[in-house]
This record gives structure tokens, C-alpha cells and sequence, in this order.
């Protein structure tokens, strides 16, 4: 048996709990990671480096969502970007377990290239709406606020997110239930592979516009609903 099958076998039983993932990273972007952390570890790459390349493809990504003539081909290319780097992202976790475990530096790491991807993404499209007005439809000033505010619901769930889980008393391996089908379904408004789809619109112009509205206004409902959650869950817990 090849180190890459041996890897893959290893790496199905060391798998995060399905609970509360959409329907996208439980069925496509975790087995893709699996596959590029197989692969990683089969030619001795380390967790950190596995995050580098990802920060790598979802910048150039960035980049060029910024900088490029909005087109079709642009958008195939960014979208291609994002999700190379996000399934990268879900393979330096798994690299991390696979070896035996990951370090705090490599935690850190991970999440701050997290939040520098999403905040720079809306700030990329701002720039593109800015530079490019005639193709979106964006001419008046109040449409530069959609991507301010997304990226501000953004940096809000996801740090809400990620202090929730630090504050929350950790779930026993056996008590954290069957993950929910409806609840992954959604989910998938606000998953960030299903945000990378709308990229592929970036030639439609008014359309992408449209979409990407849409989307932050989903983002803007699921943070108040998770808020709310969140609050809840941590005033039951005594300190």
C-alpha cells in the first residue's frame, strides 16, 4: 500500500465532528483536504506550509479580484484560487492530526490567515466596485457600503465564533450527537466555498452585484441568529 492510500486510510478516522457543517465542507471541501493532506504528507510537508499555500492561492486570488478587468475568465480564475486555498485550508488541520497533533504557533497561524482572507476579500471587491462602476452598476456612492458592511459581519462571526468555542466547556468525544442534514443545508448561504461560487458571476456584472448583496444580507441575518446562540450558550455557563 502507497504512503498517500495508507495516509487517506488514517485520515478517515481522524476527522472533526460533521455537526453544524454545511453540506459543502462536509461533502466537498474536507474530502478535498484530505486528498491534498495526504498528498502533503506523503512528500513532508509541514501543517504550516500547508496553510502558506493556501494563504498563497486565496491571495493571488484576492489580488486579482482587486486589480484584474472584471471578465468571466477573471472570475473562473478567482474562483479557482479560493478554492484551492480553502480546501488547503481544510488540509493543514488534517496534516496536523494526521501527524499527531498541532502546535498552538500553527492554530495561531491558521486563523490569522483566516481573518486577513476575509477581510481582504470584501475589501477587494470594494476596490473593484470602486474601479469599475460602469460594469457593476455601482456609480453611486451607497453601493461601496455592501462590501463594508459584509466584511463586517464577517470579522464579527467569525471572531464570535472562534471565542464562543474557546469559552464553551469542551463536548465529550461520545456527546456530540448526529450532525442535522437541514442543518447543513442552512448553512450553505454562509459557508465560504459557497461564497467562493459567486466569483464565477464576476463577468455578469449587476448580476454579481446582485448575488454578492444577497449573500451579505444572508450573512448579516445568520450573525444575529448565531449572536444570539452564542450569548445564550455562554450565559449557562458559570466560571
Amino acid at each position: 500500500m502507497s504512503g498517500t492510500a495508507s495516509a487517506l486510510i488514517r485520515l478517515k478516522s481522524a476527522q472533526k465532528s460533521a455537526k453544524g457543517v454545511s453540506l459543502y465542507s462536509r461533502f466537498v471541501n474536507r474530502p478535498a483536504g484530505r486528498y491534498l493532506a495526504a498528498g502533503a504528507y506523503r512528500v513532508g510537508l509541514t501543517p504550516n506550509q500547508v496553510t502558506l499555500v493556501s494563504a498563497a492561492f486565496s491571495f493571488t486570488a484576492v489580488v486579482a479580484v482587486a486589480l484584474a478587468a472584471p471578465s468571466w475568465g477573471a472570475g473562473l480564475v478567482v474562483w479557482a484560487g479560493l478554492a484551492v486555498g480553502f480546501a488547503f485550508d481544510s488540509a493543514d488541520g488534517q496534516l496536523a492530526r494526521l501527524r499527531g497533533g498541532g502546535s498552538a504557533a500553527g492554530e495561531w497561524l491558521d486563523h490569522v490567515v483566516d481573518c486577513a482572507k476575509i477581510t481582504a476579500l470584501h475589501t477587494a471587491v470594494l476596490i473593484s466596485f470602486y474601479r469599475h462602476p460602469g460594469h457593476f452598476g455601482t456609480a453611486g456612492d451607497g453601493w461601496l457600503l455592501v462590501p463594508l458592511g459584509f466584511q463586517l459581519v464577517a470579522v464579527v462571526t467569525f471572531f464570535g465564533g472562534l471565542l464562543t468555542e474557546q469559552l464553551k466547556p469542551k463536548a465529550a468525544p461520545g456527546d456530540r450527537g448526529a450532525p442535522s442534514t437541514a442543518r447543513a443545508v442552512a448553512l450553505l448561504p454562509v459557508d465560504h466555498g459557497v461564497f467562493c461560487l459567486v466569483f464565477l458571476l464576476l463577468g455578469g456584472g449587476g448580476l454579481f452585484r446582485w448575488v454578492y448583496t444577497v449573500l451579505a444580507v444572508a450573512a448579516g441575518l445568520f450573525l444575529v441568529a448565531f449572536l444570539t446562540k452564542w450569548f445564550r450558550e455562554l450565559s449557562a455557563v458559570r466560571r
